[in-house]
């Protein structure tokens, strides 16, 4: 039987080729994109800056084949912004991800003497 994995990945990029009313919408949605908005969720929580409206970051949670690894974590990630982006109508550019497998992260706990 094979081990699922369950990856956290931040997916980043840059805003091109937006069109008026893309952009329009962009700085209209802001509030509800702001940095206190991120989640990770598999459908992906988008998040950005509206002055400059240049950069963008996207949030997933990623189940995977523990022997597929982080890459494909990434891959699907992207693969997810890149259709969620589109759909939404928005240009993008360099899209590029940080991968955290939760399985393996190393979780610090404070010992009794140090609390």
């Amino acid at each position: 039987m094979s081990e699922e994995h369950t990856y956290r990945v931040i997916v980043r990029g840059t805003w091109d080729g937006l069109t008026e009313e893309a952009r329009a919408r962009l700085l209209a949605e802001a509030a509800g994109h702001s940095l206190t908005s991120m989640r990770f969720t598999p459908e992906g929580s988008l998040s950005y800056e509206p002055s400059p409206l240049k950069h963008f970051s996207m949030r997933y949670v990623v189940v995977c084949e523990a022997r597929d690894g982080e890459e494909m974590a990434a891959a699907i990630a992207e693969d997810r912004a890149e259709t969620a982006l589109r759909n939404l109508g928005y240009g993008f550019a360099g899209l590029r991800s940080t991968v955290t497998d939760l399985d393996t992260m190393k979780i610090n706990r404070k010992s009794a003497s140090r609390r």
